[in-house]
């Protein structure tokens, strides 16, 4: 991962020579007796923890405006308790300013850099947990998943159907079946692996636009179920409709080739057992792909 930050590596080496050089060429070395030890291993010991710091963050992180925030400001504020140091091996006159200016500007800037980076670092992770809130069911059974999609399957979203019914007599929780409309195509055009390709992509797209609450399933094939806990079945049914606009919308691209990728929906209330419900979503699709298979065909 280091070797992604190399130019950012090099120029923070570089910087931190060109500030030896400036106080050996511009001040006088001080005689041995007269180092104060507990400042040159306070200051010293400041800057060598923040190049470790330095380093464990970009041995961690891609590139991207956060890394690159958080970094600057680790080497900004390296490089000033580093000149920190140096001063006290040498002596600059006090005529000369530029040392302290050096101090002030690095440090300070570099407190300033490292704190816009950690605002970023905060607005990602509070979007990296939502995103992982809304796995949370999933996670709760770990062998209840989809090994392509990473979503759960057909089975856990029954067992989640039978659960809700029992902790809500009264139907309050919808369920929506989605379907990748004339998928098969999709595979021969672009073979299996691009084809996988476009459920992982379709997946991503629908869980990153459902609340935290509800749970996405890869049901079968190019099925996707989305079970919906306090929810009608007019807000199910917008919902769905929205999910189909966002998918319909990808930028999906295969060797420089737009995919057109639609999905179709049917919704149902969880008013009765998990395998009646579901059987009533699969018959309503499957009638609407006849109907669209015949109206291609004619």
């Amino acid at each position: 991962m280091l070797r992604l930050h190399r130019p950012l590596l090099i120029v923070t080496a570089v910087a931190l020579l060109l500030c030896l050089v400036a106080y050996a060429s511009m001040g006088t070395l001080k005689p041995m007796q007269r180092w104060q030890w507990m400042d040159i291993a306070g200051e010293g010991g400041s800057a060598i923890m923040a190049g470790i710091w330095l380093l464990m963050l970009l041995s961690s992180r891609p590139k991207g405006r956060v890394t690159t925030l958080l970094a600057a400001g680790l080497a900004a504020i390296m490089l000033g308790e580093s000149a920190d140091c140096l001063d006290e091996f040498f002596t600059v006159p006090k005529e000369q300013l530029w040392d302290n200016f050096l101090e002030a500007a690095l440090m300070l800037g570099g407190m300033l850099t490292l704190t816009s980076g950690m605002y970023y670092w905060r607005q990602e992770q509070f979007r990296l947990n939502e995103h992982l809130q809304k796995r949370e069911r999933l996670f709760r059974s770990h062998r209840a998943f989809d090994r392509l999609t990473q979503l759960a399957t057909a089975e856990y979203l029954r067992e989640q159907i039978e659960q809700e019914q029992q902790r809500q007599p009264l139907p309050n929780c919808a369920v929506v079946l989605l379907d990748i409309d004339g998928f098969h195509l999709i595979n021969r055009h672009f073979g299996q692996p691009q084809g996988d390709l476009v459920l992982q992509a379709v997946g991503h797209m629908l869980l990153l636009n459902l609340r935290n609450e509800d749970l996405l399933c890869r049901y079968a094939g190019d099925r996707f179920a989305i079970l919906m806990p306090e929810t009608s079945l007019a807000s199910a049914e917008s919902m769905a409709q929205h999910l189909c606009f966002m998918v319909r919308h990808m930028q999906h691209r295969s060797m420089g080739q737009h995919i057109d990728i639609r999905i179709r929906h049917a919704c149902a209330m969880a008013d009765a057992p998990a395998e009646t419900v579901l059987t009533k979503l699969n018959r309503v699709l499957d009638t609407s792909t006849r109907e669209c298979d015949a109206l291609a065909a004619a």
